[in-house]
């Protein structure tokens, strides 16, 4: 590990300047490009107290052992030299997106004499139009068979074109109208020329043309009485219409943008890209990448500008890039998108309207996508085993842990505390043995006394059905002795429900984990810890995951242990740890929910939703509902008398609230309840 200080330039050295900057190690290889407005002050970043710059950031300068730059005039030509440099020496410190397989595009090759359309992939040519990407190519060759009976260009291959050539007689799509021909002389290089371009033109968006000139030709086809010709273009009409329907209408006619969405943890990212030309998606495509610099969200979104059209010149950059957060220096990005297209380019993010509502739909793919790839590393069973030896490594385990066991607290402001706990076995999620609970120790917001509430009932469940297994031999339970629920039936905790007799069945809380982990640092694991020792259990692991830097934390360390970015184990326990929290949030919110809803009225037995709203329907409020008599209560349609009884008994039992008062004047104000009370 170099330190930094013995490879610093001298001060004064660095010019204050726009520039690159490039990293190298011991050996000479570039680690890291980067690049900026001032040279002096962002190196100046780097030659700072280790203790004060981001882990990934720490790692690096440690890793290198000297730098140097290169001055430019222009913040352009710096965001030029950085992608070049990127390309070239592929620096293990720089965010790199790569194309998680390779995506089709509709090709024209209009540098051949006779251009041809095909799918291609991998790099793109010069001389060569593309379309796209699509998602499949059964997608594209659907979309080119329609079109093809109305620009019949060339589709075969050169083989199949020589050898018609030579013979004089045509494919078979020659035959069937879907080719010109070019090969028999049907038509002249020039005519099929023209309807490549018109094939690129209906493809780059201009569609209206196109199907306005085929429904004139149609109607005059029409008056002159050549039907069979008006049929012809009529069937030519319906398949360009089919062919633009084949790709949704998302913007105006004349909208050319590109769509970019993010969606990031702290270890991976994940990008979508929606291609829209003349309003309509023609191609979508998506990368996800690992996270091996200190890089926000701007800087995930430059280097996916740079990705895209650091190759691009013309029309493939449009003239609209819609983004989720500008780039650090969003001129210099938009003046060098200028010089790739030729004509200005608009970089902003979308604020109202259409172009919004669809960024919404391209950052929903990117999170699937995101999700999508955790689901497919999580899978494989190679993966999952090195993850659970890593985390058995790191923590100092005897044995790997095949049973992981998660919680995590949630609340809203002290209100409605649950917690939860995700079972993970084999590296896998085990729903089934999910579990949640109520915070019922103490009122109030204390998330790591919850943990050590939630800690000890879990664990005392586990001692209590070890003790009625008689797997405890020095105190054997008494014959039929259940332990009681630890929480009011009907709250919704898995508690209640509890099976009174051994049926053969697996007990929810007889299985121990080898570890648990616990969403926080240093308090929550030395409250977990602190719970099991209360209860004389010492053979369970204990270890937190603190959200900030993903660092995991044992009990009585100081320091935690940093697993390795690139470490399966450091991802397996960041799933475990983000199951937990959503299925915390989604009991915390479910309870808020049911709460904010609550009536008296809940109360009444038999009492369903539909009678509740027809009570509050006909008296306008509860308040009016609990002042009327039981013969007023039974003209409501379906109520009967003996129901009737029921809610006038309900409603009467609960406590009045406390009247509200004019602080100012001191007099009580009168409020007419419009809803349900809680």
């Amino acid at each position: 590990m170099a330190d930094p200080s013995s490879y610093r330039p001298k001060p004064g050295q660095i010019p204050d300047s726009p520039g690159v900057y490039k990293f190298r190690d011991e050996h000479r290889r570039v680690i890291y490009v980067g690049k900026a407005k001032s040279l002096r002050q962002r190196l100046a970043n780097y030659f700072q107290d280790l203790a004060n710059l981001h882990p990934r950031t720490r790692t690096m300068v440690t890793t290198a052992a000297s730098v140097e730059w290169t001055v430019v005039a222009t913040e352009v030509e710096a965001l030029q030299l950085e992608y070049s440099w990127i390309k070239e020496f592929d620096p293990r410190f720089n965010v790199k997106y790569r194309d998680d397989k390779s995506y089709p595009y509709l090709a024209v090759t209009l540098n051949e004499e006779f251009p041809r359309v095909q799918v291609m992939r991998g790099a793109k040519k010069k001389g060569v139009r593309y379309f796209g990407p699509y998602g499949h190519a059964w997608a594209i060759r659907e979309t080119v068979d329609l079109m093809l009976r109305v620009f019949p260009v060339r589709t075969c291959s050169a083989g199949v074109f020589k050898n018609a050539a030579r013979t004089g007689r045509p494919c078979l799509l020659g035959y069937i109208g879907k080719c010109s021909a070019p090969c028999v002389g049907r038509v002249t290089p020039e005519e099929h020329r023209e309807l490549a371009d018109d094939f690129c033109d209906f493809m780059a968006g201009r569609t209206g043309t196109y199907i306005r000139r085929l429904e004139k030709d149609m109607m005059a086809a029409a008056e002159e009485m050549e039907y069979e010709r008006a049929a012809r273009l009529r069937d030519d009409v319906e398949a360009l219409k089919r062919a633009m329907e084949k790709s949704a209408v998302v913007l105006a006619d004349a909208t050319d943008a590109d769509l970019i969405a993010v969606a990031e943890d702290e270890l991976e990212a994940a990008v979508q890209i929606f291609h829209v030309r003349g309003g309509r998606v023609r191609g979508q495509r998506g990368w996800v990448t690992d996270k091996v610099e200190a890089v926000d969200t701007s800087g995930l979104v430059e280097h996916a500008l740079q990705q895209l059209y650091g190759e691009e010149t013309g029309d493939s950059v449009p003239k609209e890039v819609l983004v989720p957060a500008l780039p650090e220096d969003p001129e210099a990005v938009s003046q060098w998108l200028a010089g790739r297209r030729g004509s200005q380019v608009s970089l902003r993010i979308p604020q109202r309207g259409d172009k919004k509502d669809l960024m919404v739909t391209v950052q929903r793919n990117a999170q699937q996508a995101l999700g999508l790839h955790k689901t497919k590393r999580a899978s494989d069973l190679t993966t999952r085993s090195r993850a659970l030896e890593e985390i058995a490594e790191a923590l100092g385990l005897d044995t790997a842990p095949l049973r992981i066991e998660c919680f995590d607290i949630s609340h809203l402001q002290g209100d409605d505390v649950v917690a939860s706990m995700v079972v993970f076995e084999d590296g896998l999620a085990r729903k089934s043995e999910y579990r949640r609970f109520q915070i019922k120790g103490f009122e109030g917001q204390d998330d790591v006394r919850s943990m050590h509430e939630v800690i000890g009932r879990r664990f005392r469940r586990y001692l209590q059905e070890k003790e009625r297994t008689g797997e405890w031999e020095e105190s054997p339970a008494p014959s039929g002795a259940v332990p009681a629920p630890e929480t009011a039936a009907g709250d919704g905790d898995p508690f209640d429900n509890e099976p009174r007799e051994d049926d053969g069945r697996p007990k929810r809380f007889a299985y121990p984990p080898q570890l648990v982990v616990v969403d926080g640092g240093q308090p929550q694991v030395a409250a977990a810890k602190r719970a099991l020792d209360e209860l004389g259990i010492d053979d369970i692991a204990v270890c937190g995951l603190a959200k900030r830097l993903e660092e995991v934390w044992l009990p009585d360390d100081d320091d935690p242990v940093v697993l390795p970015r690139s470490s399966e184990g450091l991802y397996l326990l960041q799933r475990v740890r983000d199951e937990a929290h959503r299925f915390a949030i989604t009991y915390q919110r479910a309870k808020r929910a049911k709460r904010i809803r609550s009536s008296p009225l809940d109360a009444v037995s038999g009492l369903g939703e539909t009678r509740k709203q027809a009570l509050i329907k006909h008296f306008g409020s509860v308040k009016k509902l609990k002042q009327a008599t039981i013969d007023e209560i039974c003209e409501v349609p379906g109520i009967g008398r003996r129901t009737a009884e029921s809610v006038a008994v309900a409603l009467a039992s609960t406590t009045p609230a406390a009247p509200a008062v004019n602080t100012a004047t001191g007099e009580i104000i009168e409020e007419d309840d419009g809803g349900s009370t809680s």
